[in-house]
């Protein structure tokens, strides 16, 4: 995982343990205050997304626990790698595209960021610039050629 990632993870760890936690005590509270909890189905809601949220809680911090951070980017010899920014050309339709490989709870597509474990991203990992990579779709091989590392 990058620096970044991290950061990005702490950041909603704070988030959910500081805002999110004083709200979901207040809708307790108030629905405590509506009387009957055995039939009070806005009580229910309210502690159930309170152990949602726990359990949100809980998986980030053992991800911080057992996050290795790594540095992002190119390799020194012009390969792709965790963190790097690869352009390649789809050689059927001559489609220039860019993403950077990124970590699978990272990725966004739409936003230019591929996770390494994707099948195009696991593709392009290790490989460098003018090298050609065959990648299995659901649509069929697509044979991209890559046209720039950084």
């Amino acid at each position: 995982m990058t620096a970044e990632g991290v950061e990005e993870l702490r950041d909603e760890l704070r988030r959910l343990e500081t805002e999110e936690r004083a709200k979901v005590v207040e809708q307790i509270k108030t629905a405590r205050e509506w009387g009957d909890l055995k039939e009070n189905s806005e009580y229910h809601a309210a502690k159930d997304a309170q152990a949602h949220l726990e359990t949100r809680i809980l998986r980030l911090r053992e991800k911080l626990l057992s996050a290795e951070v790594v540095e992002a980017g190119a390799s020194g010899d012009g390969t792709a790698r965790f963190g790097a920014s690869v352009t390649f050309e789809d050689e059927r339709s001559g489609q220039s595209q860019t993403f950077r490989l990124v970590a699978s709870h990272d990725a966004n597509p739409s936003a230019g960021a591929l996770s390494v474990e994707s099948p195009i991203g696991a593709a392009l990992n290790g490989r460098g610039v003018g090298q050609l990579v065959e990648v299995h779709t659901p649509k069929g091989v697509r044979r991209l050629r890559i046209t720039a590392v950084s």
